[in-house]
């Protein structure tokens, strides 16, 4: 992913209601803000983001972020292991 690319992904990073609520069932319980939680593990230094379809998949902190790539929309957030 390139600089540009990057940073439209974390200005306009969003999610639903439905999509905080599985964010904070799965990867971030405790978080009150989701979208910070979530751009904190895009800008990790073992952030591997890769785009597969009509999504980005970002790996990092023991999690993986599934992104829509058209709308920048967080759709969901799972563990993978790992440190948090």
């Amino acid at each position: 992913m390139t600089e540009p690319e990057l940073a439209a992904l974390l200005k306009n990073l969003h999610t639903t209601t439905m999509g905080e609520e599985r964010i904070r069932r799965n990867a971030a319980p405790d978080e009150d803000d989701v979208i910070a939680w979530c751009k904190e593990r895009i800008t990790a230094p073992d952030a591997v983001i890769k785009r597969r379809g009509k999504n980005f998949y970002i790996t990092s902190c023991g999690c993986t972020l599934t992104v829509n790539a058209g709308s920048y929309t967080v759709i969901t957030a799972h563990k993978t292991g790992g440190v948090r």
